[in-house]
């Protein structure tokens, strides 16, 4: 097996970002995205890094994960939590290593820049998921997630 190198998209990489996000819709919530509308979202984060970054996982030429990094300040620690969203693993490259390279590149750029953490939120019934979190020496954090969709 190749192995597997770790870089930040740019904006040549939207048309991707925008078929992983799809899919991972598609697999995590049955929810179809339209495909322009994503792509214009993965593009305006990759055009303006204060949005976020999305790293890419790729063994030899090809694209198989993603992940991306957005920020949120906390004012009782005086740093940022990057939060993991939009994580996504090509099908046949699970349980390959992946997720764990991009999350251990993460951690590690986390370190650099002084964040106080890393979080993420998974949808309750994916268990497989949320195994792979815990094995990776997360846990389930004491907040519920509430939002209003606008």
């Amino acid at each position: 097996m190749r192995p597997l190198s770790i870089r930040r998209a740019g904006l040549e990489d939207a048309t991707t970002i925008a078929r992983f996000n799809a899919a991972m819709a598609l697999e995590t919530e049955q929810l179809t995205l339209d495909p322009a509308r994503a792509e214009a979202g993965a593009s305006a984060l990759l055009e303006d890094p204060h949005k976020g970054v999305y790293w890419l996982a790729a063994r030899g030429d090809a694209l198989v994960g993603q992940l991306m990094i957005t920020y949120e300040w906390s004012d009782w620690r005086n740093a940022w939590w990057w939060w993991i969203q939009s994580v996504w693993v090509e099908p046949h490259a699970r349980r390959t290593g992946v997720y764990r390279a991009l999350y251990a590149h993460v951690l590690e750029a986390a370190k650099a820049e002084g964040c106080c953490g890393v979080r993420l939120y998974v949808e309750r019934a994916n268990e497989r998921a949320q195994a792979t979190y815990r094995a990776l020496g997360m846990h389930a954090a004491k907040y519920e997630l509430f939002e209003k969709a606008l």
